[in-house]
């Protein structure tokens, strides 16, 4: 995972480390695809709760490489299934997802008991944050 400076991760946790709404890019027959999703960021990665079958899984399954875009931020990054929502291994992100989605969680748009609920992990490659009129690179 990228390790990130101290200023920078900062910066990314005040403006991601909650309920974020971020446009995710994946490629498909060489063609762009893009979609706003929810995202939770922490630690040099973007954190998403989807389903194992949607497209954009089967875009990352072929081809991890993908692109965000968020409030004054734009990076390219690895997109890696963890699984699961509700494995052992995924509790501690799958609990800091809970909080942070916590205004829609349980709004019956997710399915807990479905095993194709899982989390995508977007672990960042490079990137540019800008911020009060400087540019940090990622």
């Amino acid at each position: 995972m990228k390790v990130l400076s101290q200023e920078v991760e900062k910066l990314m946790k005040e403006r991601f480390g909650k309920d974020s709404v971020i446009a995710l890019a994946t490629i498909d027959n060489n063609l762009p695809h893009v979609r706003y999703v929810d995202a939770y960021y922490e630690n040099g990665a973007f954190y998403i709760i989807t389903y194992a079958l949607s497209n954009k899984m089967k875009h990352i399954k072929d081809n991890p490489v993908v692109a965000i875009a968020g409030e004054w931020f734009t990076a390219h990054g690895k997109g890696i299934n963890l699984g699961y929502f509700g494995k052992t291994e995924n509790q501690k992100i799958a609990e800091k997802l809970k909080i942070a989605f916590a205004g829609w969680i349980d709004n019956g748009h997710n399915n807990f008991d479905d095993e194709n609920t899982i989390i995508l992990c977007v672990e960042l490659t490079d990137g540019l944050l800008l911020s009060n009129g400087k540019g940090y690179e990622i």
